[in-house]
């Protein structure tokens, strides 16, 4: 064992350490957390993914897992073989919660060997008003890695010492202006009305002028701004074109629709991108099913039911719904304020990506409120899957079930065993389908739709063939 001042350094020679940060609590001692961020060559993150801390435990790549507390102890394990190429540097850092560092005694950072528990380092440290820290870092150098003692304090807090490492950091929001004109109906619990799928191939709709299919006009419409209704109108005219492309016009589905909201989303919430890609899928609800309503979802740590997009409060349901109201990386001791009814404190649905409790979520819902119709679950995501065993064991399961899911990936990486399922056998059906785009503002409405409804006419057959639906 080594003990280490300020700025000295030392080489890892093992393939993965445990970060222990310790202290001696007691009455009046601050509550202190373990956090590490992800750096490339510049020092900062490449999305906020990269952060791993109380809410996101688990790094995407798995090689950066907070391991959760002790009394006195908080722990992050880093497995330096699995780190991607693109991370030159691992910061190990702290937060003291009611209070500062300076009202922490006793607090070091011990470095082990993951495999074996053998200490490798030590590092006392002595704080004052600082509320957060850089106590250490692991870092390439010739080939390896090495270990050095920071002790760098942040009196502004884990946020500012994340915004300084390029982590995108919400501000908690003032109780928001916008409240609809109409209550917003929170999640009913009985099933709700869907017009039944025909037993036979439904005949094609009346075409439009200039013999294009026709638009399904939706309860509620009349009541949207102009602008919007133009657009839904344009918009539910093109999902008519790209089923009628695929031999199936004038088929009626309930259509599902899930939102990632982890950390790594941020930045497409911020830009209004996730805003707008609900507003689009809302015109496909609108097309398959014209009762005016879609069930939604919302994900990251955990799954929740946002209330029924309505089309007629299309506005107030993307203001209020679409990752706004509680919603900040460190906020979990803080009590909600500004929620309105039926909106979803964001902080209980953490940050990291566990896909497969929503889609957990999503068949119960469909098993409890059965309507003649098939489901369509437009689902998108950013990537960072890892969960892949859970993934397709509840997709495998789902197989027997009325469901088609469709995912698309929002332009990262790691979309794991979603991107793989096209190809794996042992599935009666196909039931899902996976495309991924750079930049879906870029995507034109037609090819958006195209690419949206390719597989799920083929998956209406093939059920219909195996006895899925009737």
């Amino acid at each position: 064992m080594t003990t280490l001042s300020k700025g000295a350094n030392l080489p890892i020679t093992v393939p993965a350490v445990r970060a222990v940060l310790s202290w001696s609590a007691g009455p009046g001692v601050p509550d202190v957390d373990a956090s590490a961020l992800l750096l490339d060559p510049a020092g900062q993150v490449r999305s906020d993914g990269d952060f791993v801390f109380y809410n996101q435990p688990r790094h995407a790549s798995n090689a950066v897992r907070h391991l959760g507390k002790q009394p006195g102890a908080d722990s992050v394990e880093v497995n330096l073989a699995g780190l991607e190429p693109g991370i030159d540097r691992v910061a190990l850092c702290a937060s003291a919660d009611g209070g500062t560092f300076g009202q922490v005694p006793g607090l070091r950072l011990l470095v082990l060997d993951a495999a074996s528990g053998r200490e490798l380092a030590r590092f006392d440290m002595a704080a004052g008003s600082e509320t957060a820290y850089v106590s250490g870092e692991l870092y390439r150098r010739g080939g390896g890695w090495k270990f050095r003692a920071v002790g760098q304090g942040y009196a502004s807090g884990l946020a500012g010492l994340a915004t300084d490492f390029g982590i995108t950091v919400d501000a908690e929001p003032e109780p928001t202006p916008v409240r609809p004109p109409t209550p917003v109906r929170p999640p009913a619990p009985a099933p709700r009305r869907a017009q039944a799928a025909p037993a036979a191939p439904p005949p094609a709709r009346p075409a439009a002028a200039g013999g294009r299919p026709a638009a399904r006009l939706t309860k509620g419409e009349e009541r949207l701004p102009v602008d919007m209704r133009k657009r839904l109108s344009l918009r539910k005219e093109q999902v008519a074109v790209s089923l009628d492309k695929h031999g199936v016009s004038g088929v009626v589905a309930r259509v599902i629709l899930v939102l990632d909201a982890s950390g790594s989303m941020t930045t497409l919430y911020s830009r209004g991108v996730v805003k707008n890609v609900a507003e689009r899928m809302a015109a496909v609800a609108a097309q398959l099913d014209d009762d005016g309503e879609m069930q939604a979802w919302t994900f990251a740590t955990n799954p929740a039911r946002l209330p029924d997009l309505v089309i007629g409060e299309l506005p107030e349901w993307l203001n209020l719904h679409v990752r706004v109201g509680q919603m900040s990386l460190f906020g979990r001791k803080k009590p909600p304020k500004g929620l309105v009814a039926g909106q979803v404190d964001m902080r209980a649905v953490g940050f990291q990506n566990e896909e497969q409790k929503v889609i957990a979520e999503v068949r119960a819902y469909v098993r409890g409120n059965p309507v003649p119709a098939p489901t369509l679950v437009l689902f998108f995501s950013d990537g960072g899957v890892y969960r892949d065993s859970e993934i397709e064991q509840q997709l495998r399961t789902a197989v027997e079930e009325p469901i088609f899911w469709q995912f698309v990936g929002l332009g990262r990486a790691n979309y794991g065993v979603l991107q793989r399922f096209d190809t794996m056998a042992g599935r009666r059906v196909d039931n899902v389908g996976f495309f991924a785009v750079d930049d879906i503002e870029s995507v034109s409405d037609p090819e958006l739709y195209d690419r949206l409804l390719s597989e799920f006419p083929s998956w209406l057959r093939d059920a219909k063939q195996a006895g899925i639906l009737r």
